[in-house]
């Protein structure tokens, strides 16, 4: 059983907290459910959707960091070199900005739905922005 739900860009997704390989960023964005934004497509990472947060910080640093994660995990950088920023992979990424490489907080994995997440990428990127909306299953 999935303890989150995503819909995106029409698709649904079950997934799961990292609660014990990242438990202060799984408890920082478990505080503001349902979290509602927009994804868009990375720019320089590779096969992989964002939300940018600009200066907007989440009060965690550093744990179970990652530049690649795989399709389906869903990462948190907390800012610094390159803005706050949300990722979820659906193919190959290497996570970086233009200032280069970045790594973020691996804190959620999708667990239902990942044959959906090539459809998603490709209908963020030809079609632009799409509503994101996280919350409790």
């Amino acid at each position: 059983m999935s303890e989150l739900r995503v819909v995106a860009g029409g698709f649904e997704f079950g997934g799961r907290f990292e609660d014990a390989l990242a438990p202060a960023t799984c408890a920082a964005f478990r505080a503001r459910l349902p979290y509602e934004s927009q994804v868009i497509h990375v720019r320089w990472s590779g096969e992989g959707v964002w939300i940018p947060l600009g200066d907007f910080q989440f009060g965690v640093g550093y744990e179970n960091a990652t530049s690649y994660p795989a399709p389906g995990q869903i990462i948190l950088y907390p800012g610094g070199v390159s803005e706050t920023e949300i990722l979820l992979g659906y193919g190959a990424v290497q996570f970086a900005s233009k200032a280069g490489q970045l790594a973020g907080n691996h804190f959620i994995t999708l667990t239902t739905g990942l044959e959906q997440l090539p459809a998603l990428g490709k209908k963020v990127l030809w079609q632009g922005a799409q509503k994101i909306v996280f919350s409790l299953a």
